[in-house]
């Protein structure tokens, strides 16, 4: 299939590029590297052997974006590409509405007029807000994100639920993912944001390279079993690994939504703890006041993609800690 990859230059997007390459794809990003680097086109060469077709640009120029559409024949899209900081959500709201549905409604109108069907979707478990039960299930409410990033998530699924209610010939498949980390086992892709880091690893990265003296932990008194926050952290190659998974599942198969996790909940703490164990003590930390809109615990229930697309995760948390710290180690050699 010709997969039209949005955002491909990405943590979670070059992943995914790179596992659809090797599973006999030909794929078509568009990035605007906004936070992400073009050096990593060349790496998911030297990755495998494919050199994808790049367009640098914007999902609000339409015009343009219409002209990826009639210069390719694409069969499917993968949606990445949008702004994720909660904490800048939060300051600039109108950015984010903006940039991120605008941005695809854009896109679903391209797919639109050039008759394309098959469309997945980078949702988070962030649509969740504050669960009423833990693991979640894609059942759970899900119009209960707690910030205007996470409000963008929501509305997007709104929009893809009444898309396919006016045309039920759409195939669109949501995948609401729980926490990624870790990196490509060969150290030459991993998450490498623009300026100030938005997700927990990059910070503990930073204190291993020596660029931070310590990592600070947001509360340890919350109900759980070492006072700090609980998250579902998935390797972002199994996560990549879903979307092929996804995207082999979707013809005819309508509107499904698919959480991505491991369904088991590891704390902060252990994450942290676990970096040490497998990397040497490179991560001194301390423990800082709650931060406002964290969520205790939050962990997928991950039956219905085991059932409905085969998917299980392979790898564990050490895993994603050796390769997190192997690719920051090879970045920097870079």
């Amino acid at each position: 299939m010709e997969i039209l990859v949005t955002g491909g230059l990405g943590f979670i997007g070059s992943h995914t590029v790179v596992e659809l390459i090797e599973n006999g794809h030909n794929v078509i990003i568009i990035d605007n590297l906004s936070n992400s680097k073009i050096e990593v086109l060349g790496k998911i060469e030297l990755i495998t052997g494919t050199k994808p077709k790049f367009y640098q640009m914007d999902l609000l120029n339409f015009e343009t974006l219409q002209k990826v559409f009639k210069e390719n024949k694409i069969d499917g899209v993968i949606h990445f590409a949008g702004l994720k900081a909660v904490a800048e959500s939060i300051q600039i709201p109108l950015k984010y509405y903006e940039n991120n549905i605008i941005g695809t409604i854009n896109l679903l109108k391209c797919m639109q007029d050039n008759d394309i069907k098959n469309f997945v979707f980078s949702s988070s478990a962030c649509v969740y807000g504050f669960p009423n039960k833990n693991p979640i299930d894609e059942d759970s409410p899900s119009n209960c994100a707690t910030n205007p990033y996470g409000r963008t998530k929501c509305f997007i699924e709104e929009i893809l639920k009444d898309c396919y209610m006016a045309n039920p010939t759409f195939n669109f498949t949501i995948l609401r993912y729980f926490n990624p980390i870790g990196a490509h086992k060969s150290g030459l892709i991993g998450e490498d944001p623009n300026g100030i880091p938005n997700n927990l690893m990059p910070y503990i990265l930073r204190v291993a390279e020596g660029k931070s003296d310590k990592l600070h932990i947001f509360g340890n008194d919350y109900d759980t079993q070492d006072g700090t926050c609980i998250r579902d952290f998935i390797h972002v190659v199994d996560l990549a690994k879903g979307h092929v998974k996804a995207l082999e599942h979707i013809n005819n198969s309508g509107l499904n939504i698919y959480n991505l996790g491991t369904g088991k909940g590891t704390s902060v703490l252990e994450l942290v703890n676990s970096f040490n164990s497998v990397n040497g003590n490179l991560v001194n930390y301390d423990f800082v006041e709650r931060r406002p809109g964290d969520v205790p615990v939050n962990f997928a229930k991950t039956d219905k993609a085991k059932n409905e697309l085969g998917f299980e995760t392979k790898l564990n948390i050490e895993d994603m800690c050796k390769d997190s710290w192997h690719f920051s180690q090879t970045k920097n050699k870079l």
